[in-house]
Formats: structure tokens, sequence, C-alpha cells
């Protein structure tokens, strides 16, 4: 019995390192762990008496807040943390073939965002209004680095 009761500790100290190290929030893992704990608790109570079960639950007690300790060092998570930094830009479209009035024409919907077609340039258009349905033609009323705003002609 007293390899089940060391069995349900350690499976519950394993489900607690697994709630703080990995998965955010409070789970089934910290609330599993929790309760495995507890049941090994018990059943050294139940099994050995108040003696061992007070050693049982010296014992988890440290252990959890081990764990807490370990887990909340800023050293612990600088292991874990990625290290990779974005370089990358947004992509910003050649914008001096369209001018503002130029006429085109909507290849995806814009709800309020789509792709549109200016003087052969494709590029993300934006409608002031509502839905713009495809292939409907439309005016340039605004130009900036990364899209186009425009209004449907009726």
């Amino acid at each position: 019995m007293i390899g089940a009761i060391i069995a349900l500790i350690i499976l519950g100290l394993l489900l607690m390192m697994l709630e703080f190290l990995v998965i955010p929030g409070v789970t089934i893992a910290g609330i599993g762990g929790l309760l495995l704990i507890g049941g090994g608790v018990y059943f050294a109570y139940d099994t050995y008496g108040i003696i061992a079960g007070n050693y049982t639950t010296g014992g988890a007690t440290v252990f959890v807040i081990a764990i807490i300790f370990y887990s909340l060092r800023a050293k612990t998570w600088d292991k874990l943390m990625l290290k990779t930094n974005v370089d990358s830009v947004i992509e910003s479209y050649d914008t001096s073939k369209v001018n503002i009035g130029d006429i085109g024409e909507t290849t995806t919907k814009l709800s309020p965002m789509g792709k549109i077609n200016v003087n052969g340039l494709y590029i993300d258009g934006q409608s002031i209004s509502t839905l713009i349905e495809p292939n409907t033609k439309v005016e340039v009323i605004k130009i900036l680095p990364n899209k186009i705003i425009v209004k449907q002609i009726k």
C-alpha cells in the first residue's frame, strides 16, 4: 500500500509541475494533481495512522511548495522562453501606378477588406462603406502604403 501512496503523490506532483510549467491557468492537470496528492495523503492517514499521515502531509506540502518556488523563478521561465527576434516587415505595395480617382474592380469580396485590381496592380483594398461584392467597379479615394481605400461606383 505504501507504493500506491507514493505513486499517487508522485503522479500528483507531476501533474502540478505540468500545470505550473506548461499549461496556463487552472486546468484539469492542476485540479487532478491536487486530488491525487490529497488521495495519497488520505490513504496514508487511513492505512498507517496519524503519525504517518502527518509525515506524508508534511512531505507532500514541502514538495508542492518547492514546485511552486521552482516554477516562479525567473531562470525557469528563461529556459522555456522563445528567444527569436521577429525582423520581418509588413509588405508595402508600389502604389505609384495608382492615383486618386482611378477606376478598378474588386477581385474578392470587400467586407470591408479584400483584394482589388487597379491599373493591373492587385492590392489590398478597403471599402469606406459596407460590403462590396466581387467583380464590382470601384473608385480609388485614398492611397495608403499597404492598402487603397475605395468606394463602389453605382
